[in-house]
């Protein structure tokens, strides 16, 4: 009974303790992630450019210019798992339409991983490649197309331009592809070759 009796204070004293311990050791590693997120931190970058697209496959004859505002981050932030530093995520969102042969509505939004060749990068020139997918309006079809809202896949190379003025600009080429993945009966894809260009804004 006297041995229970100096032991069972001892029970809480060891429990804070215990507590206390955890609680800085979590404050700690917390302070050294936060430090290592901020030497690591990529701010978000916000552009404005141009679509510009020729159909291939299976016609010849449509073009189109579409508006395209975007959204670059970095990956981790958004899918708060581990990746490599040159990887980003970005989000675009296109309004305009075909000129040729007729002028119709053309609307889409669009994911993709952007990962920058590091290797090949130079101060002023910084090469990427990037794919991803999203979903498009089209007011036009094609023949056995089916649908005027379609999945839209993209991939493709690009570059930044920066000069000495602070401005940086971009360019990418893509393949752009148009089918509506089996949601309807006749599925008949659409093939273009796409040239984005624009600026950084900030």
């Amino acid at each position: 009974m006297q041995a229970g009796a100096i032991l069972q204070p001892s029970v809480p004293r060891f429990r804070w303790r215990a507590v206390i311990l955890s609680v800085l050791l979590w404050a700690s590693s917390a302070a050294a992630l936060a430090q290592e997120d901020a030497e690591k931190d990529i701010p978000d970058r916000y552009g404005l450019g141009l679509t510009i697209g020729h159909t291939v496959d299976p016609v010849g004859d449509i073009d189109f210019l579409m508006v395209t505002g975007s959204a670059l981050f970095d990956y981790e932030k958004v899918w708060r798992h581990p990746a490599p530093r040159d990887l980003r995520f970005k989000v675009e969102a296109s309004l305009g339409g075909s000129f040729r042969p007729s002028c119709d509505l053309m609307a889409s939004a669009e994911m993709l991983a952007l990962f920058y060749l590091e290797p090949l990068s130079t101060r002023s020139f910084k090469p990427y490649i990037e794919g991803g997918i999203g979903v498009i309006f089209t007011e036009h079809r094609v023949k056995d197309q089916g649908l005027h809202l379609n999945f839209n896949p993209q991939i493709g190379f690009g570059s930044e331009f920066s000069f000495e003025d602070g401005a940086t600009y971009f360019a990418s080429l893509r393949w752009h592809h148009i089918s509506n993945g089996g949601l309807d009966n006749e599925n008949r894809g659409v093939n273009s070759i796409v040239l984005v260009i624009g600026r950084f804004l900030w």
